[in-house]
């Protein structure tokens, strides 16, 4: 046990001395440690402190670069601004000028012109003394004329015995007598000297339109009459108690006359292309054999389409053979069905073809549009080809209808003004009426019964004899002209070229008549004494 705690003691003093050798080691360490992150510091401070003056010195020098380039754009713009301000400053200078100088001159102006209505005004304060002087002269000669007038009057009414209401009235027919001599003589010399100038001109381009124009002289003779083998075809033709011939006249709408005409078939409609419908369609009827109801709604139905197709197609070649834009679809079909219309044995399509080069060609003498002239004149009688149920005439009924359907407002005018009967707005109407006149009145286009002519130039004769002073009158050359011959006691030459103008507006509201009427009004005195 003795043993024992000397050797406890010392391991307790060994324990001890370790531990404070550790404890001063850990503090010697930590000095020495302590020391070294001193160090470290230092020298990481000194770099911070080096890097940052660097940083601090090139941040100071390109403030300065800068400042300084700041410094010269600062003084380039002053600069600038210096060089605009002086460049306006003159400029305003020189404009301050300029109106400066116009002032002076408009003062200066003002200044002579007050000078010279200063003058104008002494002027007419003068004037107006002379005026005022006059006035007085003037009442004062006034009075003394009516006083003489007075004493003249008293005068003649004791040497002629005649009123004073007489004598004036004498004198007023007097003068109303030779006015109307000077005025009708005045008149005559200017219509004459217009008309001929206007005729000249008119004939030349209507020559030149006809000249340039060949178009065909032959005109077309249709009959709805269908020929017959022999007679035993009308029965089948007629049918079981006529059920044949009605399946065919309510199918086409067209009537049938089979006992009228020997060897033939006459169809009665009034509308020309039903009534070729039924002509074309009986004619196939007959060559086929085979006539019954269900084959001749068949043979109708199938030439109605053609004949529909037809219309259309003369409508497209008519537009295609005068050049012009397409036009709307009804307008085309309406025109196709002017192929199968007469007036007066001239086809009406046709006719229209040939108005609208006759109406291009005057056009192009007269600088107008000619497209619109061949549109006006192609399209002049389409009203002819709508339903007879519409009221109207032709030329208004076909304005409309190519109005609805976009035609221009002059084409419009031009169609309905070309029998004058609402007024023209542009020369289109005129040209077109003069082409029609053209086309229906030259040699061949249309033919006229006996009975017609005869009865036209017996009104043409009656329109002359109907006015007073007329002692005879003829209408010679097929009624071309109407000669007048005036009784001369009764007539003077004044009244005779006044007569010849109303008998011209008597038959131009009266008489219809191709073409054109020459009226000549012969006075002759005729002076006989015999000798003894």
């Amino acid at each position: 046990m003795a043993d024992v705690w000397p050797l406890c003691v010392l391991k307790m003093i060994f324990a001890d001395t370790f531990w404070m050798a550790g404890t001063v080691g850990i503090v010697l360490g930590a000095a020495v440690g302590y020391s070294l992150l001193r160090r470290k510091e230092r020298r990481l401070l000194a770099s911070a402190l080096a890097l940052e003056k660097g940083t601090l010195d090139g941040a100071r020098q390109q403030a300065e670069n800068l400042i300084r380039e700041s410094r010269l754009s600062v003084n380039e713009e002053i600069i600038k601004l210096r060089e605009q301000n002086e460049k306006a400053f003159t400029a305003r200078r020189l404009e301050l000028s300029e109106r400066e100088q116009r002032l002076g001159e408009r003062e200066n102006l003002i200044n002579s012109q007050l000078t010279g209505l200063v003058q104008q005004e002494k002027s007419i304060r003068t004037h107006q003394q002379e005026l005022d002087r006059c006035r007085t002269e003037t009442e004062v000669l006034r009075r003394h004329l009516m006083e003489l007038s007075s004493q003249r009057k008293q005068q003649i009414e004791q040497i002629s015995n005649w009123s004073e209401d007489e004598a004036k009235a004498a004198l007023l027919k007097e003068v109303e007598e030779q006015s109307q001599h000077e005025a009708m003589s005045l008149s005559r010399h200017i219509m004459e000297d217009v008309k001929s100038r206007a005729e000249d001109h008119a004939r030349r381009v209507i020559s030149l339109a006809i000249q340039r124009y060949a178009g065909t002289h032959t005109f077309e003779t249709t009959t709805a009459t269908v020929a017959l083998q022999g007679e035993d075809i009308k029965g089948r033709i007629i049918g079981r108690e006529g059920r044949n011939i009605r399946a065919f006249e309510g199918a086409t709408g067209i009537t049938v006359l089979i006992d009228d005409t020997p060897n033939a078939v006459v169809l009665s409609g009034f509308d020309p292309v039903r009534r070729e419908v039924a002509r074309e369609a009986m004619q196939r009827l007959i060559q086929d054999g085979r006539i019954h109801p269900t084959r001749i709604e068949e043979v109708v139905a199938q030439v109605t389409t053609e004949v529909d197709e037809a219309v259309v197609k003369a409508g497209e070649e008519s537009v295609f053979k005068l050049g012009l834009p397409p036009m709307h679809p009804e307008v085309v079909k309406t025109l196709g069905r002017l192929r199968f219309r007469h007036s007066y044995a001239q086809n009406i399509l046709d006719h229209s073809i040939e108005v609208a080069h006759l109406t291009a060609l005057m056009a192009s003498e007269l600088g107008v549009d000619a497209t619109a002239a061949k549109r006006a004149g192609l399209l002049h009688d389409i009203g002819k080809a709508l339903n007879h149920e519409i009221e109207g005439s032709h030329a208004i009924i076909g304005a409309d209808f190519i109005k609805r359907h976009g035609e221009t407002d002059d084409v419009v005018n031009g169609v309905a003004s070309h029998h004058d009967e609402v007024p023209h707005t542009t020369v289109l109407g005129i040209l077109v009426s003069a082409a029609d006149a053209i086309s229906a009145s030259r040699p061949g286009a249309r033919s006229e019964t006996m009975t017609t002519y005869i009865k036209r130039v017996e009104n043409l004769e009656q329109i002359g004899l109907s006015l007073p002073g007329v002692e005879k009158c003829f209408a010679v050359q097929a009624g071309r002209e109407l000669r007048v011959v005036v009784q001369p006691d009764k007539v003077s030459d004044e009244q005779a070229y006044l007569l010849a103008k109303n008998i011209v507006k008597k038959i131009e509201t009266e008489l219809q008549y191709p073409g054109q009427i020459r009226v000549t009004v012969v006075r002759e005195t005729r002076c006989i004494e015999f000798a003894k």
